[in-house]
């Protein structure tokens, strides 16, 4: 890269960080951000626990905003103060680290540029995850624990915390079922771009003759709902059962009946927890789970009614293979809806979705 290179690309920054202030409405997110922090104040402020969890997310979530412009701004200045620097001295030392600070913070502009897509209701919500193998027995249950490793990768390097609502282990190996809440600003925002079905090509290690396996996993992703979302379920709509929790493993977590699975009987919609020792603790947050999942069936029945008026053709991510992952005879992760593909199949099993999940929310914007 050239010098006017270095300072096109500064110039353009310069751009995006306008556009990026005049989208950020800035002076009324401090306001809120101050609003809140008097509410955190209070000494009454935790007797309310919910609300006071939501009150230091919402805040968390708009000083992460403001902070990180705040942070492109200062080191756009410092950069075009290094440019000068370069270009008076022409020393290739300084260059070099100009030209390598630069592709960093590139990289970083575009990610906030990202966070500021995640702007659809809801986006900023927990997610709650959930993981189901297709056909194939221990073959597709193996390949739900090697997805399960990764999204909690995932988790772990947005800095998300990960709870486990209910966990069916496999008869021989991996994950019968699993249903994680990830807790996180923008956690939904995020993972919503992993909702369908996911393939996996490989040498099976259960087949001893050493022969290629197709496996599928459906990813199902839903917003956790807050307590003032109106959403109606009826006592004599849903079917609640009790049974025993249980662990990886089988070992029984408790000896009581504390694991409850919900059934809601018009649109057999099932939710099951067994993470709280306690079964009314656990109904609680299946309930919350219930209110996710019809929350969803609700969306996509009215988008299902513009694409019908639209005369469109869309398929629902629930049943449709939105990733393949091939490990034989070649290594290669691709995503069908943008095309988006890597060799480095490692590095999106330990967690690496960036690309995926920025392909997918850019191509979401009409």
């Amino acid at each position: 890269m050239e010098l006017v290179e270095i300072k096109h690309e500064l110039d353009k920054i310069a751009s995006r960080i306008e556009d990026f202030r005049g989208s950020l409405d800035l002076e009324a997110k401090k306001a809120r951000i101050a609003e809140l922090e008097m509410q955190m104040a209070d000494p009454n402020f935790w007797n309310d626990q919910d609300n006071a969890q939501k009150t230091i997310n919402e805040a968390n979530g708009l000083k992460s905003y403001v902070n990180s412009f705040e942070e492109i701004e200062e080191r756009w200045e410092n950069m075009e103060v290094s440019y000068e620097l370069v270009k008076e001295e022409n020393d290739q030392e300084l260059f070099d680290d100009l030209q390598e600070e630069l592709a960093g913070f590139i990289s970083d502009v575009n990610e906030f540029e990202l966070q500021m897509l995640l702007s659809e209701p809801y986006d900023a919500n927990n997610a709650i995850l959930e993981l189901h193998p297709g056909a194939g027995g221990t073959e597709s249950q193996d390949w739900a624990s090697m997805l399960l490793r990764m999204y909690q990768r995932f988790a772990e390097d947005k800095d998300f915390k990960v709870e486990t609502l209910d966990y069916q282990p496999g008869e021989e190996a991996g994950v019968k079922s699993v249903t994680l809440l990830i807790k996180g600003h923008n956690a939904y925002g995020y993972l919503k771009a992993e909702k369908g079905v996911h393939r996996l090509v490989r040498i099976s290690p259960f087949d001893s003759s050493g022969r290629r396996h197709t496996s599928f996993v459906s990813c199902d992703v839903t917003p956790e709902m807050t307590d003032d979302v109106d959403i109606e379920i009826r006592s004599e709509d849903i079917k609640v059962d009790t049974y025993r929790a249980s662990g990886a493993g089988g070992q029984h977590v408790n000896t009581t009946d504390s694991a409850v699975r919900i059934t809601h009987l018009p649109t057999n919609t099932i939710v099951t927890c067994q993470n709280e020792r306690s079964q009314i603790k656990n109904r609680e947050a299946a309930m919350k789970m219930l209110k996710s999942k019809l929350y969803q069936l609700e969306i996509e029945r009215q988008q299902q009614e513009l694409d019908d008026i639209r005369g469109e053709q869309k398929e629902i991510g629930w049943g449709s293979q939105i990733r393949s992952y091939v490990f034989h005879p070649y290594s290669m992760v691709k995503d069908h809806r943008t095309n988006m593909e890597t060799g480095n199949t490692q590095a999106v099993m330990d967690g690496d979705l960036g690309i995926f999940i920025d392909a997918y929310l850019r191509s979401q914007i009409n």
